[in-house]
């Protein structure tokens, strides 16, 4: 099962307090999380994850430094069997890549309340996909991974959203950063579509022949998306200089 390590990994977390793994912010372009040449263990990270294709390229990326605890919380995809789907998705891909690569990459999986996601989502129904609506879906998933770290006794956590060209990066970090100083955590702010993260990703699912969704979840923006296919030339123009002015 790859839920049986994780009481192993958060000990060995909560070992690594104090023993001075790098603080600074974690880019591309600074110092990895821990000292190699000490030998520390591994710090592990508690990764929210928003569907399996997506983690592919993220934890080919940090399984070299971390151990990793992949979060499943999704309350914005409405339908059920949508849900199940990604889920299924997500764990049969954890489960695969640790043994291609002889890992022990955990799943944990959140609550899954839809009922959340509308109620942060009110007033912002007709916005589409980028616009208002995203960032409070942003901010409930990723405030959810960080109490799950509290709760775990992790102090690193992170997200696979930047790893999506639809998804604002900088609006992502804002918001891990505060609620990881509200929570005194660490937020392992990268920006996964980097070095063709994104390109990786697809590649990976094709390997592994991983199912790979059309849309990011919620009934909103499948609805506006849909509404935009069945437009024609001259109202998708029309619609483009509405939203201009």
């Amino acid at each position: 099962m790859i839920e049986k390590s994780i009481k192993n990994k958060v000990t060995s977390t909560q070992k690594m307090e104090g023993l001075g793994y790098c603080e600074h912010k974690v880019t591309d372009d600074l110092c990895s999380p821990f000292d190699r040449n000490k030998g520390i263990v591994k710090p592990t990270v508690l990764l929210h994850s928003c569907c399996g294709p997506c983690s592919t390229s993220v934890i080919e990326r940090l399984a070299h430094d971390y151990e990793i605890i992949v979060y499943f919380y999704n309350p914005n995809i409405d339908d059920p069997k949508e849900y199940e789907k990604r889920k299924k998705t997500q764990k049969e891909f954890i489960d695969k890549y640790n043994k291609d690569n002889k890992l022990d990459i955990s799943f944990v999986e959140g609550d899954y309340k839809p009922e959340d996601f509308h109620k942060i989502s009110e007033g912002f129904e007709d916005e589409p996909e980028g616009g208002m609506r995203c960032p409070r879906c942003f901010e409930l998933r990723l405030r959810s991974t960080a109490h799950k770290a509290l709760e775990m006794g992790i102090k690193i956590f992170a997200t696979t959203l930047t790893v999506s060209p639809h998804k604002n990066y900088r609006i992502i970090s804002a918001i891990g950063q505060n609620i990881a100083s509200e929570n005194n955590l660490q937020f392992l702010d990268i920006d996964f579509k980097k070095k063709a993260g994104f390109q990786k990703s697809i590649e990976i699912s094709k390997e592994y022949n991983l199912y790979r969704q059309n849309y990011c979840g919620c009934n909103y923006a499948r609805r506006i998306q849909n509404s935009k296919k069945q437009e024609s030339p001259e109202e998708e123009k029309g619609r483009k200089i509405d939203n201009e002015q």
